[in-house]
């Protein structure tokens, strides 16, 4: 995206500055990680909006837990990706993106209830653990 910096700026410092305090989301990940995001993967208007809603879910009347961003995604023609690696190296994954899908027994979050059960456009954003800062067990 073209506004990706200027948007994710303010929030990298408030990421900064959030360290020296404790803890206080109550979602995975944190309302500060998801914003990032939005506005890595959505356009500006609608990252604001999903990110606004966000904090204003993140307080005491909600229990709070795991959220994931939703982004919308076309995957390739097939014939790309049967391609072998071209770059004929690493690749280097950042994040993962999983198609929506809702079971008929699982549970569904109150603000996510507007949702068609199996858009096939609609992908969550998870990010590889690889890439972040934390050491994995080995």
């Amino acid at each position: 995206m073209r506004y990706t910096r200027f948007f994710q700026t303010p929030i990298r410092g408030y990421q900064y500055l959030s360290r020296m305090l404790p803890g206080s989301c109550r979602y995975y990940p944190t309302c500060s990680e998801y914003a990032t995001w939005q506005f890595e993967f959505n356009p500006p208007h609608k990252a604001i909006w999903a990110s606004s809603l966000r904090i204003l879910r993140c307080n005491q009347l909600f229990a709070g837990g795991v959220d994931y961003p939703l982004t919308r995604f076309t995957p390739q023609r097939c014939s790309v990706l049967c391609d072998p690696n071209h770059f004929y190296g690493r690749i280097n994954i950042r994040y993962w993106l999983v198609p929506m899908r809702q079971a008929s027994g699982m549970a569904v979050s109150a603000h996510r209830r507007h949702l068609r059960p199996a858009d096939p456009g609609l992908y969550y954003i998870i990010k590889d653990l690889h890439d972040t800062h934390l050491a994995l067990p080995s």
